[in-house]
């Protein structure tokens, strides 16, 4: 299988190549040539085993196909268990259960030990450059620390990440720089963006990317879905509709691809804090990229999700049909607040910030009657509560619980080195590091 950028002006590239290069020449995102044709899938008796299966049509003829058993073993060593929830045929998806208690260590491990393959005997190091909203960074630099050849630098938006999150950005060291931008995650991710286009600099210092633009990063996230989807259905004989809090769009097109594949999720409703540049456009405005707002749910705080760009080619840019497909609502801080007090409240359940908005529109979807009573839903639970203490804690009255792994990389010193939200800066930095 080959792969092509969305913006159709660069050469098709094999799927070791699009994962070396993460952005297309063109500055679009790599998509397959063409779809896999839908097939009936099984759950295997891991996660590991059903992402094997899912994923062998994207590796055929590659030279990374004979290792897919092994990257997904290697990937997909803890859980993503589908639990019930207090309230009738809800669910959740906890994909917290990795090194970092975030859903992006399925894709960043997946995409590291991909990537350590496909380096193995190079002279001159890869640089993965990242732009993280508050959890991408943190599950990219554990995966890739101390990995032989490859060397990351993050950048993250200062002060609008948690306390926690900043402090698994800076703590590992090493191969792992973390830069604190003065600025917002779209500075970040422009940032980012320009110094994968910039073929000068790439000819000095060969780069990409670990953000959900990379098919490295966005294909290995259909296998959480598909195992859950999957196993419900055995147990149940129904698909498994799901709420997925979104801010750069990678993990909601993560399901999506998987549902065109042929594993059994209903409708995939998309759920935003009040950064609301989806629920503006599925509701019939034009889309239009935004300034991102700050909020409680940080990871979420994008105004230029990249993978619409994705989900656009996925629908041949046929906005009507696009549209019709797709449910999004925003949530507003004050009402996160009162999901996460009022579920432990009436319930003992204890969610993050990003975890409480999709909730919050699913309470939303049943008490309208748009998704009704028999119908099973689940939530994707993209972090764990105790990365947002300081949001959580107060509401909910009591300490919350930190995870071993969270634990462990929390008592190690952090540094941040800082830079501003300018291009120059962050080029500077990229050449100095490679000299």
């Amino acid at each position: 299988m080959n792969f092509i950028s969305t913006r159709n002006a660069s050469p098709p590239a094999t799927l070791s190549q699009a994962i070396a290069a993460g952005l297309a020449p063109d500055g679009g995102l790599y998509v397959p040539q063409q779809m896999p044709a839908a097939r009936t899938l099984r759950a295997g008796e891991s996660l590991a085993a059903t992402a094997t299966e899912l994923l062998q049509p994207f590796f055929a003829g590659d030279g990374l196909e004979a290792a897919l058993p092994s990257i997904c073993a290697q990937a997909f060593d803890f859980p993503a268990p589908l639990q019930p929830l207090a309230t009738g045929n809800d669910h959740v998806l906890e994909l917290f259960h990795g090194p970092t208690a975030a859903f992006k260590d399925f894709g960043a491990r997946f995409l590291a030990a991909s990537l350590s393959r496909l380096r193995a005997g190079q002279e001159r190091p890869l640089t993965i450059i990242v732009a993280t909203s508050g959890d991408t960074g943190a599950a990219v630099a554990a995966a890739f620390h101390n990995q032989p050849n490859l060397q990351v630098v993050v950048l993250y938006p200062d002060g609008r990440v948690s306390p926690r999150q900043a402090h698994q950005l800076g703590c590992l060291g090493g191969n792992i720089r973390a830069l604190r931008v003065a600025g917002s995650f779209d500075d970040c991710q422009a940032m980012a963006k320009q110094a994968l286009n910039d073929a000068e600099l790439q000819a000095q210092v060969p780069l990409s990317s670990a953000n959900s633009i990379s098919l490295g990063r966005l294909l290995p996230q259909m296998s959480y879905y598909a195992h859950a989807a999957l196993s419900h259905q055995a147990a149940y004989g129904t698909p498994l509709n799901f709420v997925i809090p979104t801010g750069n769009l990678g993990n909601a097109m993560a399901a999506v691809i998987a549902r065109a594949l042929g594993v059994p999720l209903g409708r995939i409703v998309l759920a935003t804090n009040a950064n609301r540049v989806l629920p503006h456009y599925f509701n019939g405005g034009a889309y239009a990229p935004t300034a991102s707002v700050a909020t409680l749910a940080n990871a979420m705080d994008v105004g230029a999700p990249s993978n619409f760009e994705r989900l656009r080619w996925l629908y041949a840019g046929d906005d009507a049909a696009l549209r019709a497909a797709f449910v999004s609502r925003s949530v507003d801080d004050a009402t996160i607040r009162d999901t996460i007090a009022r579920r432990f409240r009436d319930h003992g359940e204890v969610f993050c910030p990003h975890t409480a908005t999709a909730v919050q529109v699913l309470e939303q979807l049943r008490a309208s009657g748009e998704a009704a009573a028999e119908t099973h839903w689940a939530v994707a639970a993209t972090a764990h509560p105790a990365k947002f203490e300081s949001v959580v804690e107060p509401l909910i009255g009591r300490e919350v619980p930190v995870p071993p792994a969270l634990a462990e990389l929390l008592k190690r010193p952090a540094h941040a080195d800082p830079c501003p939200p300018d291009y120059a800066a962050l080029r500077e930095t990229l050449l100095a590091g490679a000299g």
